[in-house]
């Protein structure tokens, strides 16, 4: 089962690049998007945007061009839950689920607080009642794959310039100490590391001082799962066989057909 996590910067401009040429190789199970920044009636063709094979649903933000998600699933999902309950996930397009028998599927972008105007405060609103979200959804006793752009960079090993970052947003203690909680006492697992423990590895980068071509990145987007799943886990790419976004698609492979 591959599932393919990817922060689009742009749906439109991603596609006008090569990204679904790109994807349609892939034989992905799911594709959880972020940061569509596009609204259902500017995404034409429409066969482009839903590509053929899959059930595809999109949540937009209802400020035109910003944030939105997306899922792309071979298998039709028993149910589809889209927003949180609260007006800064939804009026934002921060969230979607596909559901099926034995497993829930999400694509997620959490607020950054890099933009100033209080939004440090929000995406600390944002991480608490998340978690009361991700407490309920474990009740339900199906695995879960939380696939999206978090915007906290977990430990030192995800970003190269950690040092001078300790203080910006992404890396605060703060939002640190809530990925702690995340993969200790909620008992998440980060998927790409059960299989990946090397440096280097990070999933975005500036558009500035040639970061990208210097490998200067951030490891920020992931694929969260549930215990049950960690040992199913295969293997984890980074996908940089061409540039779509500021961030790169995360690859992830598991054993098993756990939507069945």
């Amino acid at each position: 089962m591959r599932v393919i996590s990817f922060n689009a910067n742009g749906i439109r401009a991603a596609g006008r690049n090569g990204f679904f040429d790109w994807l349609s190789t892939q034989e992905a199970d799911f594709v959880c998007i972020q940061e569509t920044k596009a609204q259902a009636n500017q995404l034409l063709p429409k066969e482009l945007y839903y590509p053929s094979g899959y059930h595809c649903d999109y949540y937009d933000a209802q400020k035109k061009g910003y944030s939105g998600v997306s899922i792309y699933a071979r298998h039709q999902p028993q149910r589809i839950v889209k927003g949180l309950g609260f007006d800064y996930c939804d009026n934002e397009g921060r969230y979607i689920q596909f559901d099926y028998p034995g497993l829930s599927v999400i694509s997620l972008y959490l607020p950054s607080g890099t933009s100033g105007g209080g939004r440090q405060e929000v995406k600390y609103d944002f991480l608490s009642r998340f978690t009361a979200h991700l407490m309920a959804l474990k009740q339900e006793r199906r695995e879960l794959i939380i696939c999206g752009d978090y915007n906290i960079a977990h430990k030192q090993i995800d970003l190269r310039n950690w040092r001078s970052n300790q203080k910006n947003s992404g890396f605060l203690p703060e939002e640190r100490a809530w990925m702690d909680q995340l993969f200790g006492t909620l008992g998440f697992v980060d998927a790409f590391r059960v299989v990946n423990q090397n440096e280097d590895q990070y999933t975005w980068w500036s558009y500035r001082a040639r970061a990208w071509e210097k490998n200067v990145g951030w490891r920020i987007d992931y694929q969260v799962i549930t215990p049950g799943l960690r040992d199913s886990v295969r293997s984890a790419v980074i996908m940089r066989e061409g540039r779509w976004s500021d961030h790169a698609p995360l690859t992830i492979d598991y054993n098993g057909t756990w939507y069945a």
